[in-house]
């Protein structure tokens, strides 16, 4: 007997700078949903905050919603616990089994909508709102890392009402140079500065804190970028094989990884050990239960050279899903397909709520 199809709203777009990554990672989710299991509906979130319905005559040009005419929709409580999106007449126009949100950046990988969701008592893939929070804030996550005992490059917090503390000679004696600067809350490499002389620095205060009112100075570390991804609810983690970012810009910057075609490569460093590999997926599963992550992560590493000690960077609770993402990569190359991996977050996100018990 044919079952129906599980209900999932698609959330893209939103109202950070990551607005278009967000498009370029709901396509291509949207491509690899199974459309034999899953009914999906696209909502797309305007830069100004408001919610609309995609029809599915744009589901293959997901970047161009922010020049269209949508219509506006609200999520509404129904019937037997059912939550259903309405048109501004309140009209219903799909019931909704769970909610995938694609959204980088504040207002969507910050708690924000997953205490939306959990008000509404609607499951939804990722990451709880205490993560979501905690992982969001570069300076929080580094302090907890700090104290579960795992490595964190050196760095130093300052507010916006801080701005004359801001001193280039006692910062450079502090983390030498060269060093980074960047808001405390953004992904994608937004606003990020590498800082090698005083006019570097100069410029980077007239733009940093546009994006954020807390800012970190962190050490530059020599030596590679490692990452790999985390999928599962806290109970039998899978950790991929590493991925490698091979930059051609100075850093990993946003153009460098969404912008130029050439900026970086993305590959597996057939030349680790073993061990390193162990090592690296340990510290990230340990990084994962401590910060009580649960669905997905991506957890980024610097590898120093030539002392090969691993310094933990970031973890991502809402990576992206872009062609060049890490997240997807790492696990291709681990043998899990793209419309795998999407399916298994459906139904981990399912699981998370005690509803879809496989």
């Amino acid at each position: 007997m044919q079952t129906s199809k599980i209900s999932v709203a698609l959330i893209c777009g939103g109202q950070s700078p990551e607005h278009e990554v967000s498009l370029m990672s709901a396509q291509n989710v949207l491509n690899a949903i199974d459309v034999r299991e899953f009914d999906c509906h696209v909502i797309y979130i305007h830069k100004s905050g408001s919610w609309h319905y995609v029809d599915e005559k744009l589901h293959q040009s997901l970047n161009e919603l922010v020049h269209k005419t949508l219509p506006v929709i609200h999520l509404v409580m129904g019937a037997k616990d059912k939550k259903y999106f309405c048109d501004e007449n309140n009209h219903l126009l799909s019931a909704i089994d769970i909610a995938f949100p694609v959204l980088h950046g504040q207002l969507g990988e910050d708690g924000t909508i997953q205490g939306l969701f959990k008000m509404l008592n609607l499951p939804f893939v990722g990451n709880d709102v205490l993560s979501s929070a905690v992982c969001m804030d570069k300076e929080i996550t580094k302090k907890l890392l700090k104290y579960a005992g795992i490595n964190v490059p050196k760095f130093l917090v300052f507010y916006s009402h801080e701005k004359e503390k801001l001193n280039f000679e006692h910062i450079s004696q502090e983390l030498n140079l060269p060093f980074f600067m960047k808001p405390a809350n953004t992904g994608s490499s937004i606003g990020v500065k590498k800082i090698k002389n005083k006019l570097d620095f100069d410029e980077a205060l007239q733009q940093l804190f546009y994006y954020d009112q807390k800012i970190l100075v962190e050490e530059y570390i020599a030596g590679r970028e490692i990452e790999l991804s985390i999928l599962g609810n806290q109970e039998q983690l899978i950790a991929s094989i590493p991925g490698e970012i091979i930059c051609h810009h100075e850093f990993y910057s946003y153009e460098a990884k969404y912008i130029d075609k050439n900026g970086a490569d993305v590959i597996i460093p057939t030349e680790l050990a073993e061990s390193e590999i162990h090592e690296f997926q340990h510290i990230a599963l340990k990084a994962f239960t401590a910060l009580c992550c649960t669905g997905l992560a991506r957890v980024d590493f610097f590898y120093s050279q030539p002392e090969k000690k691993i310094y933990l960077n970031e973890i991502n609770t809402l990576p992206g899903f872009t062609n060049i993402s890490m997240y997807p990569k790492c696990f291709q190359y681990s043998e899990l397909p793209y419309p795998e991996l999407v399916r298994k977050l459906l139904i981990l996100g399912l699981e998370k709520q005690r509803i879809y018990g496989l």
